[in-house]
């Protein structure tokens, strides 16, 4: 080598390091007129290109999309995105197609399609006419469409909303539960998860359950600095009703009023219209006819406020909401979060109002319960052992319901008591437990499940109550740190924040860093909070902690 070139070797060795970047800033602004990246973008971008699965937690409105988007518009090979909703797959695949581009034209496979249709758009990308596949898990479930999507050789595999392959997401969906096993018959291309809002343990959740191998994750722009942050204590139900009309007629629509459930949503759109205000309520009792109806007139502002219940989340892309208030707790910060971030979506101000009661925590921990019983999962661990089956003949031979047979065979599979193979045909491993002892650890897991979705309540009573900074609190249970007050919710407003002291820099561990507790056993720092921190335990869920007690107690030693 001479001594010029091994002058240059470093900035060759920068130049190629860099290159991925430049391709894909030049893609962004070719194919989407886009001229910046927004923040948490680019990363998980490269390491798509560079064939390493990532997993993005990104805001509601963040540019999620965007990042298997551009990568899929410079890849050779077509790109699959798993979407569970059709109403967002149709916007998503309208979206690209509006730009007229060849390398990102689009197509989907949906029940709501004809076989026709469904081959016509095959073909389009067998053929190179579309760079973009969009399906859903029910669609990949059935072995002969699962071999035709596999025959496509894709580059990439986007799951959206991978939130619902988690047990412990706020939107469990547990066809996704499969997708780690259909991932694997695709020939397994580089995977990109994405998700609006997932805590620690939810991530954790994803990458086990899709199988991502050594994922790139990035948690970025959980903070909405647009959105006002509040929560008002109420001492009776009529006066949290006045609160909320009060509310929802000083505030420009159009709104969304969450409620915990589909009676409560029909009463408070019943008493807001009868009180001048015009709602309706959405829930998934509805006929499907009327919900779309509701839906349709919300997103094109001809229905200012939409009292509804969760079933009202996923797909609401409507930039100009104003406001999102709940009148009850919700089940947990994730939750919380993600239903918040439907407003403001324009970037404009928008404020939320949590009009909490302490009996909305009894209501929540009803909603939490339900668990398997030791029988059952004996019956269902016996029955895989009589031989290779499905799950549709599962639930024919045990009369369970497909929604909670799937949640048994997911915690069956938990504790190695099933195997999914090709074509999704279930079986029982090798060294499997028995089905009495794979019952018994089934159940021990769905216990430590339930610990946890108890702790996260009481981190929503927790924020509800506080008088310290609301959005520190959010970012905390979510794992990000932060050292300022956030400056848009209610208590920052009111100056009710402790003059800080010298204990508020006191951190006696690392945000991240492995501790044990003589009682509840391991966790991990997730982030401080002044003189508290937030750690997740593996047994017990999430804990707030005193900093002074911890460290003159000596309650934590790093582990």
């Amino acid at each position: 080598m001479s001594p010029l070139t091994s002058r240059l070797a470093p900035l060759l060795a920068l130049g190629n390091r860099l290159r991925p970047g430049s391709r894909l800033r030049r893609a962004a602004r070719r194919h989407f007129g886009w001229h910046t990246l927004r923040p948490g973008q680019l990363p998980p971008m490269r390491a798509i290109l560079r064939r390493r699965d990532t997993l993005v937690v990104l805001p509601t409105g963040g540019g999620k999309s965007a990042v298997y988007q551009i990568p899929g518009a410079l890849l050779n090979r077509p790109t699959v995105v798993v979407s569970p909703l059709l109403a967002l797959q149709t916007d998503q695949v309208a979206g690209l197609n509006a730009r007229a581009d060849g390398r990102l034209a689009a197509v989907r496979v949906s029940s709501a399609q004809t076989p026709n249709q469904q081959l016509a758009a095959l073909e389009a990308v067998r053929d190179g006419r579309a760079r973009f596949l969009f399906i859903t898990p029910e669609q990949l479930v059935n072995p002969e469409r699962l071999a035709e999507v596999r025959a496509l050789r894709p580059g990439l595999v986007a799951i959206d909303e991978a939130h619902c392959v988690s047990a412990w997401g706020y939107d469990f969906r547990p066809d996704y539960l499969q997708l780690g096993h259909l991932i694997r018959q695709l020939g397994r291309p580089p995977v990109a998860a994405l998700t609006a809002t997932a805590s620690p343990p939810v991530r954790e959740d994803i990458v086990e359950a899709l199988g991502l191998r050594d994922p790139l994750v990035v948690v970025a722009g959980l903070d909405r600095p647009n959105l006002h942050l509040a929560a008002v204590h109420c001492t009776s139900e009529e006066q949290r009703w006045q609160k909320l009309l009060a509310q929802v007629r000083r505030e420009a629509s159009p709104g969304v009023v969450y409620a915990p459930t589909r009676a409560i949503a029909e009463r408070l759109a019943a008493r807001l219209g009868e009180a001048g205000v015009e709602a309706a309520a959405f829930h998934a009792g509805l006929a499907a006819g009327e919900r779309n109806r509701r839906y349709a007139d919300f997103m094109a502002d001809r229905l200012p406020v939409m009292v509804a219940t969760s079933a009202f989340g996923m797909g609401v892309d409507k930039p100009n909401i104003r406001w999102v208030h709940h009148v009850a707790l919700p089940d947990s910060p994730d939750n919380y979060f993600q239903e918040i971030g439907r407003a403001g979506r324009d970037g404009g101000p928008a404020s939320t109002v949590l009009l909490f009661r302490p009996e909305d925590i009894a209501l929540q921990r009803f909603f939490a319960s339900g668990a398997p019983q030791v029988a059952e999962l004996t019956e269902l661990a016996a029955a895989l052992g009589e031989g290779q089956t499905t799950r549709s003949a599962l639930s024919v031979r045990t009369g369970l319901p497909a929604r909670r047979l799937t949640q048994m065979l997911g915690l069956l599979e938990q504790v190695g008591a099933v195997a999914v193979g090709r074509a999704g045909r279930l079986s029982v491993p090798r060294y499997a437990p028995v089905p009495a002892a794979a019952a018994r650890l089934a159940r021990e897991r769905f216990a430590r499940h339930q610990t946890l979705r108890r702790s996260r309540i009481d981190m929503m009573r927790q924020y509800a109550e506080s008088r310290h900074c609301r959005g520190r609190a959010l970012l905390a249970y979510f794992g990000e740190q932060s050292d300022e007050d956030c400056g848009h919710c209610d208590n920052c407003a009111a100056a009710t924040e402790a003059v800080p002291t010298a204990v508020d820099n006191l951190r006696p561990f690392p945000v991240t860093s492995a501790v044990r507790h003589a009682e509840w056993g391991p966790g991990t720092v997730l982030a401080y909070e002044r003189d508290r921190v937030v750690v997740l335990f593996d047994e017990v869920g999430y804990k707030t902690l005193s900093v002074p007690i911890v460290r003159d107690g000596g309650l934590l030693v790093l582990d």
